[in-house]
């Protein structure tokens, strides 16, 4: 029985730290920011079942410094807006909002993820996370193959 009564106190803690854990907040007027690239990922693509469609990256002004430098200061927020695509009359165009992805640097708020907190909000809702408490293994997971370059993918094009 004690044993018991240990596990269950350490899943209650475990399940207590979890929901402290900071948020990453919705990016307000990320659209008028920096437009660091688009880009598409098609069908045949080792990412397309849960990033197929249309990328626009987005950047403030921080996370422009860290672009430059090669490291992001806190407060550099980057957002992926992953659209839907529609084919009509030989065009791709933008179809249906997926997921607004946020990565909102801030070491002392996320030091476990390489100082960056992740969150995607489902279809652009500023209330629907679809990440939360799983930040490290649905999206830092990835980003650490970029560890030289403070964990981010993108780099701004010429």
């Amino acid at each position: 029985m004690r044993r018991i009564t240990t596990a269950v106190m350490g899943l209650m803690a475990a399940t207590a730290a979890l929901a402290n854990e900071p948020v990453v907040p919705y990016p307000e007027g990320y659209r008028a920011w920096y437009h660091v690239k688009s880009m598409v990922i098609e069908p045949g693509h080792a990412l397309y079942e849960a990033f197929g469609g249309i990328h626009h990256l987005y950047a403030n002004r921080k996370a422009l410094q860290g672009y430059a430098s090669g490291r992001f200061p806190d407060g550099a927020v980057i957002v992926l807006d992953l659209l839907q695509t529609q084919a009509a009359d030989g065009a791709v165009t933008e179809g249906t909002r997926k997921v607004v992805g946020v990565m909102h640097k801030d070491s002392k708020r996320w030091p476990r993820t390489g100082g960056w907190g992740f969150e995607g909000f489902k279809s652009g809702s500023k209330q629907e996370r679809v990440v939360g408490a799983s930040a490290a293994e649905a999206c830092f997971q990835c980003h650490t193959v970029q560890r030289d370059r403070d964990f981010v993918f993108s780099s701004l094009r010429e």
